[in-house]
């Protein structure tokens, strides 16, 4: 968890940096679409300020109040992320519609448009870093932060394509439309980002792949049992809960059904660390016949 706290805090610094970045570019080019692209940087370090103080919490471990631990706080950052996402995208449109109204010529300074691009580049690395560390760490609030910087690097990259084919055609009314386009596409990744939170939160089971594998590993692993039946799964930040029932001949004995547990909840934590594990244990005659044949 250190490691996810330690990336969480570099986004912060990664971010001000681009932050600072966009924020040259549009005063060197007095674009309306960069002036966007900047915006939605401000929503990045806001993006990155929330996840840090979501895993910190997170990573407190279970108590009286919480028995089940705090992994929940980070799908409750993502939603607040993905509100800050909303509000952004109506300020770029406002921005965007008086742009309309009053175009101005634009001043296609090259180094503006090359701090620009300086910025998406260092978007566009940090957001690889986020979504590939996120994933292995099984951190939702890094891999939730990383997919809205990479909206971000496709919508940099767009602008300064568009921003140059203003200033090559003479349209000026391509930079607020362009910046509207950026308003839409933040709005897309902010109702991705909070549908996807609150499955997390409802309790949505794990997804299809992973549970295929928790059936394989109980399979697998539960020598001396006849079947597991009625496997119910669900995530919380990065840890992931898995409970089912576990049906044993009745000759069994409770050491001998209790070593099977525990051999099952080894072999489930290898597969899912951190993970939390609840084995019902019962007779022959409660078999269902439709459950986890053991192999």
């Amino acid at each position: 968890m250190q490691g996810v706290q330690r990336i969480a805090a570099a986004s912060i610094v990664v971010g001000l940096l681009v932050l600072g970045l966009k924020f040259a570019a549009w005063w060197l080019t007095g674009s309306i679409a960069l002036f966007s692209d900047a915006l939605e940087s401000i929503v990045n370090v806001v993006t990155a300020v929330v996840s840090l103080l979501a895993v910190r919490t997170s990573a407190k471990p279970a108590d009286a109040e919480h028995p089940y631990g705090h992994g929940k706080a980070e799908y409750f950052s993502a939603v607040v992320v993905g509100v800050f996402i909303v509000v952004a995208a109506l300020v770029i449109l406002s921005e965007a519609w008086q742009g309309y109204r009053d175009p101005r010529p634009l001043d296609a300074a090259p180094a503006g448009l090359l701090v620009n691009a300086l910025a998406g580049a260092v978007n566009g690395v940090w957001c690889w870093v986020l979504i590939h560390r996120g994933r292995r760490l099984r951190s939702p609030a890094l891999v939730a932060d990383g997919r809205h910087l990479l909206t971000d690097v496709i919508s940099s990259v767009g602008v300064l394509i568009g921003v140059l084919l203003a200033t090559a055609t003479g349209w000026a009314v391509l930079d607020p439309a362009l910046a509207a386009l950026v308003a839409v596409n933040v709005l897309w990744s902010g109702w991705a980002l909070v549908r996807e939170s609150v499955g997390g939160l409802m309790d949505a089971a794990v997804p299809e792949h992973l549970l295929t594998r928790i059936r394989e590993v109980i399979s697998l692993n539960a020598d001396g049992a006849l079947e597991a039946h009625d496997v119910r799964t669900r995530h919380a930040g990065r840890h992931t809960f898995v409970e089912f029932h576990l049906v044993v001949p009745g000759e069994t004995t409770v050491a001998a059904a209790h070593e099977i547990c525990d051999r099952l909840e080894r072999a489930l934590q290898a597969e899912l660390e951190p993970a939390h594990i609840t084995i019902h244990v019962e007779p022959e005659d409660k078999a269902k016949h439709s459950g986890i044949v053991v192999l």
